[in-house]
């Protein structure tokens, strides 16, 4: 049986993306091949990091990339985490579903290393809420 593909992007794949794509092979107990990408890639935030190994999910050695590495490729899902990555990306080949959640971005957070932490936090359970029902929805 194949496994479903699935796309998450976000602006600089940085924060939200990368927490979904860990959190979603976390959740998914490796029914799907999970990707992340960015329209702006840059690098993965330590923040994203520290709040997902909370949960026992490393993305330490996660990368961030850009969308244009994945454009050629067929998906089954395309999840877009937040306004910009949709309205950035339109086309993938083939007949992916597109589902869009909008999350703020916790590398907006202003204040101590505490309190970014926190917002990185509260970014992650949201998202792993949504996930939980996008696994659900698709068994």
């Amino acid at each position: 049986m194949n496994k479903a593909r699935v796309l998450i992007l976000c602006t600089g794949n940085s924060a939200r993306s990368q927490m979904a794509e860990g959190l979603l092979r976390h959740l998914a107990g490796g029914r799907y091949e999970v990707f992340s990408a960015g329209t702006h890639p840059s690098l993965v935030r330590t923040e994203a990091i520290a709040a997902m190994r909370e949960l026992g999910i490393d993305i330490s050695g996660h990368r961030s990339k850009s969308v244009d590495e994945f454009r050629l490729q067929a998906f089954d899902y395309v999840i877009t985490v937040c306004d910009n990555a949709r309205e950035s990306c339109s086309v993938f080949p083939g007949n992916a579903r597109r589902i869009h959640w909008n999350f703020e971005d916790p590398a907006a957070a202003v204040g101590d290393q505490a309190v970014k932490l926190e917002a990185f936090r509260r970014i992650r359970d949201q998202i792993a809420d949504r996930l939980r029902d996008f696994v659900r929805a698709a068994s």
